[in-house]
């Protein structure tokens, strides 16, 4: 049994500034062959789900064919877009046949020239390999699942957890469900439910009502005799796209009347809860005054407008503002700027510095935050994370990176790229201990949880401003359906 495995990974905000041009995908790194295997096997991602089935079934082979990854940022252009598919539907076809594929996709890529990028790239696949080699597509939890995805798949599974620490146990559920296609014990059908409901990113966290009562009906789905897999899809409410919003799908050995009807009653009881799927959020200067006021620390507050994990720069300076403002100190951040990083490093270590930092990118996201202090540490950013972090990544390259300890009472972790507040390593690197401060201001929603909730004495969400700010009202939607909840609270669904 010889299953390809391929795919690219981005999840597209196309409220962000920029877009995913080419050059950034080579910059991140566009992987072939076994060093896919070498980069990959050892994670805890989806493409390590999908190895660790070619580990337990003696007669399958995984064969890795070419694999690219970019951290969430705008749209990617038309010629990177097409640049990745090509390069992967040519290997595809210059190493087939093929009895299987399998695909590591994020679920809400978009591209300038195909907004669901991600459903067209599986359509394409379908279109190379035919109608009878069996398909499978693992994906994020913040997928925005289109009609075109799952009909021209016959096996997906998602992310059930947020922060995701599932990748790789979802990767190996497909391969698995796939394997059985391949050799004929079963023939997967695929339903998708899609109400016109959008969560918002606050209600997000998968242990968190109501949506850890959604994924307990999920799992009772499961067991329903006939049923393969079961998912509840968060969907991205940062991409602008017509397929925009929470989906269910249900894979069935065989029947496509039970898949639906599974995926039915799963939408139908989210739909039900829509009221609650909806968020009141919480201004930047009341979420620092309770972090201040907290008992014991570290308390672990969001900065949800500039969650890099979501496709923001990474360089926001709201909370810093704030704090500084309101007196509150023994805060620590990690924050991308590239600038900075060059000037602590020619102050080297112990040297004194009186610099700008973040606020670079646009007024959204701030305005640069003066700073006078010392450099305390200085590291080319790479690091490696055998803990549990969100997506199952291991290996981690910000770039040159800083400490500085600033005369005011704030110690920050300056990056040379955006990077989302994943790892307590991304501190230690650069001599800050996390489990010492009193406030880790955190880039990101849930992504931060799985590292530091462990740390944590409470969690507080900020609401800032930016292009992943959780007030969906604020976001220019111009392609998404209508009416939608809750952007239009009288919109209906009959299932």
């Amino acid at each position: 049994m010889r299953l390809a495995t391929l795919g690219f990974n981005h999840e597209s905000n196309t409220f962000a500034p920029g877009r995913a041009t080419l050059q950034a995908w080579h910059e991140a790194g566009i992987t072939e062959g076994e060093q896919i295997r070498a980069i990959y096997a050892e994670s805890d991602s989806t493409l390590a789900g999908f190895f660790a089935y070619g580990a337990e079934q003696p007669e399958a082979e995984v064969v890795p064919l070419v694999f690219a990854w970019l951290t969430p940022a705008g749209a990617s252009t038309a010629e990177a877009y097409d640049h990745l598919t090509a390069r992967m539907l040519d290997a595809l076809a210059a190493q087939g046949p093929f009895d299987g594929v399998l695909l590591a996709l994020h679920g809400a890529a978009v591209a300038e020239n195909a907004r669901d990028a991600d459903g067209d790239f599986v359509r394409r696949v379908r279109d190379l390999i035919g109608g009878d080699v069996p398909l499978g597509v693992t994906v994020d939890m913040h997928a925005n699942i289109s009609r075109q995805f799952v009909d021209h798949a016959d096996v997906v599974t998602v992310y059930q957890t947020n922060p995701h620490v599932d990748a790789a146990k979802q990767g190996l559920a497909c391969a698995r469900i796939l394997g059985a296609a391949v050799r004929g014990e079963i023939r997967p059908v695929t339903a998708l439910a899609d109400p016109p409901l959008a969560v918002n990113i606050l209600r997000q966290g998968t242990g968190d009502e109501p949506m850890a009562s959604l994924l307990a009906l999920a799992r009772e789905q499961e067991q329903r005799p006939g049923v393969l897999s079961t998912s509840v899809v968060e969907g991205f409410p940062y991409a602008d796209v017509a397929e925009m919003g929470m989906t269910f799908v249900a894979v069935t050995d065989d029947d496509a009347s039970l898949a639906a009807d599974v995926a039915r009653v799963l939408a139908d009881a989210a739909w039900t809860v829509r009221d609650r799927l909806d968020a009141d959020l919480t201004p930047v200067d009341d979420a620092l005054r309770q972090a201040e006021a907290a008992e014991s620390g570290p308390v672990l507050l969001m900065d949800m407008g500039d969650n890099v994990g979501g496709g923001s720069p990474g360089d926001s300076t709201h909370v810093l503002h704030a704090a500084r403002r309101l007196g509150v100190t023994g805060l620590i951040m990690s924050i991308n700027d590239a600038q900075a990083v060059a000037a602590c490093t020619d102050a080297e270590v112990g040297g004194r510095v009186e610099l700008d930092v973040g606020g670079r990118t646009d007024h959204r996201h701030g305005e640069p935050f003066p700073v006078a202090g010392e450099v305390i540490a200085l590291t080319d950013g790479r690091f490696e994370d055998p803990t549990p972090t969100h997506g199952g990544a291991r290996y981690y390259d910000l770039g040159p990176s800083a400490g500085l300890r600033t005369d005011d009472g704030f110690l920050l972790a300056i990056h040379s790229r955006p990077a989302g507040t994943a790892s307590r390593e991304q501190f230690r690197m650069v001599g800050i201990d996390p489990t010492a401060a009193k406030i880790i201001a955190a880039k990101g929603v849930h992504s931060p949880r799985a590292a530091f909730e462990p740390i944590a004495a409470r969690l507080i969400w900020a609401n800032t401003p930016g292009c992943t700010t959780a007030d969906l009202s604020l976001l220019d939607h111009r392609h998404r359906r209508r009416p939608m909840f809750p952007f239009e609270p009288d919109a209906g669904w009959n299932g």
